[in-house]
């Protein structure tokens, strides 16, 4: 077992269906996982053990050039503990009315707005303050098992940068290590459960 140095935070992109995010995973070939998904009720499932590891960064060769690394997807996805929070993601409007990539209407309470806009999008399915709860219990157990430093990394964690794909201890979010991807998104009341951690 690789030892490990620290965690990534995902969302599914998908509605709230923690079966049907693990049946998505089973159909594909490169057998994308992580060990735990948060539903939108804050309820924690765990699908294999922490230790162990699956594909969940997708970082292409030419995301590492960007700033002059080897390429090291596997070395990194077998470093870092992906946890999916459940959450349709980036989302479009249109007539006052908020919608996730596949159609599926997202009610406006559930929806935070950034005027300059992150990754492409201006609205975001938020994460509920349920999941966040679960998600802080989670980092705070694996923090203490793994010895990661839980301390806040700022607004580079939303930033494809350097420090994340040279493998930089601690928490990252997805959109760490690839410049194509907008999770997580930067929440509020995310950053501020980051920054009461350390």
């Amino acid at each position: 077992m690789t030892k490990k140095k620290g965690i990534v935070l995902h969302h599914t992109v998908s509605g709230d269906s923690v079966a049907g995010d693990i049946e998505w995973w089973k159909s594909t070939a490169e057998r994308v996982a992580t060990p735990i998904i948060i539903a939108r009720d804050g309820g924690i499932h765990q699908l294999y053990s922490s230790q162990y590891w699956a594909h969940h960064l997708g970082i292409k060769q030419e995301h590492f050039k960007l700033f002059g690394l080897p390429a090291s997807n596997t070395q990194r996805n077998k470093e870092f503990i992906g946890v999916e929070l459940d959450s349709w993601g980036g989302l479009t409007s249109k007539n006052a009315r908020y919608y996730s990539f596949s159609g599926q209407e997202v009610k406006k309470e559930n929806v935070v707005y950034y005027e300059k806009g992150f990754r492409g999008y201006q609205y975001f399915e938020k994460y509920t303050p349920a999941q966040l709860d679960s998600l802080k219990e989670l980092l705070e157990y694996w923090g203490k098992r793994y010895e990661i430093p839980l301390d806040y990394k700022g607004d580079v964690m939303f930033e494809c940068n350097k420090r994340a794909l040279s493998g930089e201890s601690g928490i990252w979010g997805h959109a760490s290590f690839r410049p194509d991807k907008s999770d997580v998104h930067p929440q509020q009341e995310l950053i501020a459960m980051l920054k009461s951690l350390a």
